[in-house]
């Protein structure tokens, strides 16, 4: 096992690791709103937060040696599913590959945030 660490996405706010990788798939630890640069969370709407996820997510796999390209499965949390069509469209436009993915409400978020993505791709 290898762990992953990029400055270009949010420390852990726990412990754990950013990602890990196994043989030749790289698990994430779930990603959320915070632009590394400030360590707040960024913009205040779904659009926004899920484009810093997505930019977040980009990073931890670039530092693991893959991409988005590469995710066979992911999972979505949403603080409100009234916020689906609005996440699907940011997300559809990083996920271009479509993969196998489960997205579930969540009664509350870390840092109170709207969204939180977690995947696993192949290197």
């Amino acid at each position: 096992m290898e762990k992953i660490y990029t400055k270009n996405a949010p420390d852990a706010i726990g412990p754990y690791s950013q990602a890990m990788k196994v043989g030749n798939l790289v698990f994430t630890s779930g990603q959320i709103a915070i632009n590394p640069a400030s360590g707040a969370v960024e913009a205040a709407d779904i659009e926004g937060q899920t484009h810093q996820v997505c930019k977040n997510l980009c990073a931890v796999l670039e530092a693991a040696g893959t991409s988005v390209d590469k995710v066979v499965k992911t999972t979505c949390f949403l603080k409100n599913m009234e916020d689906f069509a609005a996440f699907n469209a940011v997300y559809g436009s990083y996920f271009v590959s479509k993969p196998a993915r489960s997205c579930v409400a969540a009664k509350q978020l870390p840092k109170d945030v709207l969204v939180e993505v977690e995947v696993i791709a192949e290197v």
